[in-house]
């Protein structure tokens, strides 16, 4: 068989490993995912000045929700300690409360987000409202930086 033939067959059969994977029990959110190679989250968590920008697609099980509007997630890498937020834009995408726990892939814009002290509280306090915790502002000081994930599309598992 010639080389043109095998690469045929080749892109062929990738083609149809896609599909099937794609088939899996699940429900889409967004965007169709286009990217087909993974990005650890410990490796953006490690060095995330190197990732911001760039087009990723991440995997790992859904820690939280947002309860308020659906408008974002958490996912967890290899443990539940390397963990980053993935947000979409209020009302485009709409993440249930009942996906926690589960297995999802998502792909987006890793951004960075700098916060003055005053926005840190603010933003800290936000984040506490919205999972119903107590905040404390003393526990705030000083400016943030923010690494997350601007998420485009996300498939979520049964």
């Amino acid at each position: 068989m010639t080389t043109p033939g095998i690469k045929f067959i080749v892109v062929g059969l990738l083609g149809m490993m896609y599909l099937l994977a794609c088939s899996k029990p699940g429900t889409q959110f967004g965007d169709e995912l286009t990217l087909s190679e993974t990005t650890i989250i410990s490796d953006i968590l490690a060095n995330p000045e190197n990732f911001v920008g760039q087009r990723v697609l991440v995997k790992g099980s859904v820690l939280d929700v947002c309860a308020m509007k659906g408008c974002w997630l958490e996912i967890a890498g290899a443990d539940e300690s390397e963990k980053i937020k993935v947000k979409v834009d209020d009302g485009v995408i709409v993440f249930p409360m009942d996906i926690k726990g589960k297995s999802a892939i998502v792909e987006g814009n890793v951004e960075r987000i700098e916060l003055t002290e005053e926005q840190a509280v603010g933003w800290r306090q936000h984040e506490a409202e919205e999972k119903g915790e107590d905040f404390d502002p003393s526990t705030v000081a000083g400016p943030d930086t923010i690494y997350r994930i601007r998420g485009l599309g996300a498939f979520v598992a049964k």
